[in-house]
């Protein structure tokens, strides 16, 4: 029975990593009241609550992390 357990705990820990999707692209604009990143691939992201968007703006490159499915990003990081 514990490995059952053990079992069902690891497969839903892999399947909410799944639904994760990361984008990366140069910013074409940031709108800071809509809380919204467009990339010059025409993507645009919505930061969900919590996630900064200072420093986040036109021409820097950045990885977004976005849930599957959706374009809720829960983190936009410059990429160096």
């Amino acid at each position: 029975m514990k490995k059952i357990v053990a079992i069902a705990f690891a497969s839903a820990a892999m399947l909410s990593t799944a639904f994760a999707g990361e984008a990366q692209g140069v910013v074409k604009a940031v709108d800071a009241a809509a809380a919204t990143v467009e990339l010059e691939t025409g993507e645009v992201f919505k930061a969900a609550e919590g996630v900064v968007l200072e420093g986040i703006e036109a021409g820097k490159t950045v990885k977004v992390v976005f849930t599957d499915g959706t374009t809720d990003a829960t983190e936009i990081s410059i990429v160096e």
